[in-house]
């Protein structure tokens, strides 16, 4: 059992090049012994924002979109991040990190890099600022959630939550990881997950609705702080949600995430079934 003694101000904790202990802060909110894969999404972002950094080429290159498949269980435990590059270039790069739990790959994530010009005269899309932070009272998210992250966050909804629908800012006050410094946006990146946990349609004491993935794209470069989430959540007749957030920081929208979530009832079958083969891995409970 990880505690956070000695590591109260971060999530992780960093090993050696490539490998990262998670604190009791990263806890997931379907289970006591698993990463909240929130925290951990942001930490890939670092990784590769560190892999740019080490090569001389790499200015210049921002992040437009990345997206995560959570392939297994993310065991509160060690990880090993490695980040290579796919397809390099000097106007368009795409990179591609692999996160390994206990020698098992738990989370593939790629990242297309384009390069940054001024297009300040022509920019434009959708307007409008959500309320600002600082206006509006905490939401304790604590009460339909445990676990270590979600204890962590600072949560201010701009209207009370409904069932599949909630605006909501997110921000919190712990380091990505102990003693180093991350960017605005791997520190952005790791509070976006918590949208699937932030406008339930059931309630996850019955229900079972992890997401196996995530997808973000964005069109500007959030600025750190406030992760600014305006999400949607809907759930299919077979056993399949969406949920969908519009992003924003305290400048207004900079992009879209998606999640694709496996619903069930928590009486049903496990959410992590028996593999069928060595290659096989299902989507754990530990996640939303």
């Amino acid at each position: 059992m990880i505690t956070p003694h000695g590591t109260a101000g971060s999530y992780y904790t960093r090993i050696d090049a490539h490998r990262y202990r998670p604190t009791a802060h990263a806890g997931g909110a379907w289970g006591p012994d698993e990463q909240h894969f929130s925290p951990l999404g942001g930490l890939v972002a670092h990784a590769m924002e560190q892999h740019l950094a080490a090569r001389p080429d790499g200015a210049g290159l921002v992040l437009a979109r990345i997206s995560y498949d959570i392939l297994g269980r993310l065991a509160l435990d060690a990880c090993e991040i490695r980040v290579e590059t796919v397809r390099p270039g000097r106007t368009i790069e795409l990179l591609e990190a692999t996160v390994r739990i206990a020698g098992r790959s738990v989370v593939r994530a790629r990242a297309w890099l384009l390069a940054a010009h001024d297009t300040a005269a022509v920019a434009g899309g959708p307007a409008g600022r959500l309320t600002p932070p600082e206006r509006l009272g905490t939401w304790p998210m604590g009460e339909l959630w445990p676990g270590g992250y979600i204890a962590s966050l600072d949560v201010r909804p701009v209207s009370p939550p409904q069932p599949g629908r909630a605006t909501v800012w997110v921000s919190t006050p712990l380091a990505l990881v102990a003693g180093e410094p991350s960017g605005p946006l791997a520190s952005y990146l790791a509070l976006v997950d918590t949208a699937n946990g932030i406008a339930v349609r059931q309630p996850p004491t019955e229900w079972l609705f992890p997401n196996v993935d995530l997808t973000v794209h964005l069109h500007r470069q959030p600025v750190a702080g406030w992760t600014g989430l305006d999400t949607t959540v809907a759930f299919g007749p077979t056993g399949q949600g969406l949920t969908s957030t519009v992003l924003h920081d305290v400048d207004g929208p900079v992009g879209h995430a998606q999640q694709i979530l496996t619903v069930r009832p928590r009486s049903g079958p496990p959410a992590d079934a028996p593999p069928s083969g060595p290659a096989a891995a299902g989507p754990s409970h530990g996640r939303h």
